[in-house]
């Protein structure tokens, strides 16, 4: 990943680097107003339990750290499923209760809109930002393993092949920063979903004798799910930032608990 900003409050992605009307980033946990440990400090999303006015003048600092002005911060209150919103004429015209409403339940968002900034909230779960060249279309997607096990990442192109016509060999893609196999090891229940669900068990997962668990790879569970789309591999680019074992530069929930901030994953077309 690149840096975006002086102090690495902001990175981005070599991969988007050719494409000079989109912008996206991932925040680390550098610059920002919120004072509670757990918090500290640049913590951008309002769903964790932080102070509601240190929230509000990150998102403010993370505006002002933008190319282009955003027309909105689109932030999603996700519940590790696959449901997709797509910001669209509907949600734009929509009183800011509905839009709220809209918001809930949403692990993707998907539009063609410029100037709204599809973000994603994460702590060890993994981002994932999608650039559809050829129509103009983004997409931003929470993967914790509930969601890769399920697919979402598929789930979410299908719905773009849907709503735009979208072609594998024209999306670029971004795996943002998340929790590494050798720090997420899980139980035999996990193991099995992910196994019954026909993932490729010895390219994504690893038996640690240490630990007497299996461990799971999410980068490489999404990054499968991409190439099966049609993405071709050099159009893909994984961060390979581990929130666990890096948990000092970026929010980990594994080590800091779930009351404790996210780092805000996001892509916008620029006006």
């Amino acid at each position: 990943m690149i840096a975006l900003t002086e102090d690495n409050s902001m990175l981005g992605y070599s991969v988007m680097a050719p494409y000079p009307n989109i912008f996206c980033f991932a925040t680390t946990r550098r610059g920002g107003f919120s004072k509670e440990e757990n918090y500290a400090s640049f913590n951008c999303t309002p769903y964790t339990g932080d102070d509601a006015e240190s929230v509000r003048r990150n998102q403010e600092l993370l505006l002002h750290s933008m190319p282009r002005p955003a027309q909105e911060l689109v932030i999603p209150f996700q519940t590790h499923g696959t449901k997709a919103e797509v910001i669209d004429e509907a949600y734009l015209t929509a009183t800011p209760d509905t839009r709220t409403a809209m918001l809930q339940g949403v692990d993707a968002l998907i539009t063609r809109e410029p100037g709204y900034c599809l973000c994603i909230s994460t702590a060890d779960c993994i981002p994932i930002l999608l650039f559809d060249r050829r129509n103009q279309a983004i997409a931003a997607i929470h993967a914790g393993w509930r969601g890769t096990v399920n697919r979402i990442a598929v789930h979410t192109l299908h719905k773009m092949r849907a709503l735009y016509g979208t072609r594998g060999e024209d999306v670029v893609a971004c795996i943002g920063p998340g929790i590494s196999l050798p720090s997420f090891e899980v139980g035999e229940e996990v193991y099995e979903a992910f196994r019954t669900n026909g993932f490729a068990m010895d390219y994504i997962s690893e038996w640690k004798p240490e630990t007497h668990k299996h461990h799971i790879d999410l980068w490489a569970a999404n990054r499968m799910q991409l190439l099966d789309f049609g993405l071709p591999g050099e159009q893909i680019e994984t961060s390979g930032i581990c929130t666990y074992m890096k948990h000092e530069e970026f929010f980990s929930a594994r080590r800091l608990g779930i009351k404790s901030g996210r780092i805000l994953s996001g892509i916008m077309k620029l006006t």
